[in-house]
């Protein structure tokens, strides 16, 4: 392996992350998965709100915290004393990427808004991250992932069809988010290289989920009309959903195309002949005109056998099936653990701990993260001697309260 081969694609980008709770964090993260050195700022004595997030604790350790905060290095810096404030123009002078999720307005009065910061270091790349955006009517209004959920559309569309909406399971506004400007980073540092100069990135929760809406919006833009929930199943392919089975297990089949329902169709006539020779079942398109009585005669056939029984016969035939995991099952899964998803480190205070892994995976730049989530302030003193201050000045910070 060459010493190219042997960095990571971000070594040598230095980010600082005065983000907290989910989506800044957890773009800063990827960001520090690929290499770079992430800095992550905390309030003394306080740290990031989600050091306080539980239980579980382990250790006294919030497993929220531990869940999103590797490959970062902490140091403590109160942004309301005057010194706390130049130490950040020298961090903001000395670095690549700044990456902020307060709300619209907050960093501008800490006197760090992107005008500011781009006259300390033209250079710089700056994400902002907020609920809707820097502009727009709601631009001051909180933003939470539940909320960008709701006013999106997405919950309108999550849940069973007599139920009522619901929130998906993990916090994908907030996490998309934190995707999004990672996207957006990436490629402001690429347009850097022929500019020289950074740039601004307005990333919003509300933006992410829309743009995610797609297909579902296409819908509407076609029919003029809103799609509505329909649990496990999916808009426009018939049969695509889970299905109960004999042992009470669900089991998830995809018959994405017509060849695949030929061969769905082999399987489901040792238990109900008539299924596929009914020509309201014929194409996809009758499938969907008539998937209420194509759904509801399948579930009885597919209480006829245990889970296990279907995806192995599915599976044989090729037709994508799988049992609905609980997140234990899947955090043992063989093939989970065998592509590096499952990360364990060992925590001074916590001990051994797991996390999630990184899903990008590189034929030639190491690919697994190696910095475990940080103490509060773990590496103040590591990041102001970079900067140039001496052990004696670093303790009379230390008293003054600037970190």
């Amino acid at each position: 392996m060459s010493e190219d081969e042997a960095r990571r694609p971000l070594e040598g980008i230095r980010v600082v992350d005065l983000s907290r709770v989910l989506a800044g964090p957890y773009c800063t993260m990827i960001l520090g998965d690929l290499g770079a050195e992430v800095i992550k700022v905390e309030m003394p004595g306080e740290g990031d709100d989600t050091r306080k997030y539980g239980p579980p604790f382990i250790n006294g350790e919030s497993s929220y915290f531990l869940s999103i905060n590797r490959s970062k290095k902490s140091i403590t810096l109160n942004l309301k004393h005057p010194e706390g404030k130049r130490i950040l123009e020298k961090l903001i002078k000395h670095s690549d990427v700044l990456v902020e999720n307060f709300r619209p307005g907050t960093i501008d009065k800490l006197g760090f808004g992107w005008e500011q910061v781009r006259k300390i270091n033209p250079a710089i790349v700056m994400a902002s991250i907020s609920g809707f955006g820097q502009t727009g009517p709601y631009a001051e209004k909180p933003g939470y992932d539940v909320l960008a959920q709701a006013l999106s559309g997405m919950m309108s569309i999550t849940g069973e069809a007599d139920g009522p909406p619901v929130k998906v399971g993990v916090p994908v506004a907030d996490i998309g988010a934190g995707m999004w400007a990672t996207i957006g980073i990436l490629a402001a540092l690429v347009a850097r290289k022929w500019t020289g100069k950074g740039q601004y990135i307005d990333v919003s929760l509300l933006d992410g989920q829309i743009a995610w809406m797609t297909f579902m919006a296409g819908i509407y833009f076609a029919t003029g009309k809103s799609p509505g929930r329909l649990g496990t199943a999916h808009p426009t392919i018939v049969p695509y959903q889970a299905f109960r089975c004999g042992d009470g297990k669900y089991v998830i089949v995809a018959v994405g195309s017509e060849s695949l329902w030929k061969k769905f169709v082999g399987i489901i006539d040792e238990f109900d002949t008539s299924i596929g020779r009914d020509p309201k079942f014929a194409t996809n398109a009758d499938r969907v005109t008539h998937r209420q009585e194509a759904v509801s005669r399948l579930s009885s056939v597919f209480e006829k056998k245990d889970s296990s029984w279907w995806v192995s016969r599915l599976e044989g035939e090729g037709i994508p099936a799988g049992v609905i995991n609980d997140l234990a099952a899947a955090c043992e899964d063989p093939h989970v653990k065998a592509r590096g998803m499952i990360l364990e480190y060992d925590h001074p205070r916590a001990g051994k701990i797991k996390v999630t892994g990184n899903p990008l995976k590189f034929s030639a730049c190491p690919g697994e993260p190696s910095l475990r989530p940080p103490l509060l302030g773990e590496h103040t003193e590591e990041i102001l001697g970079s900067l140039g201050y001496q052990k004696e000045e670093i303790e009379e910070l230390r008293r003054a309260g600037v970190v």
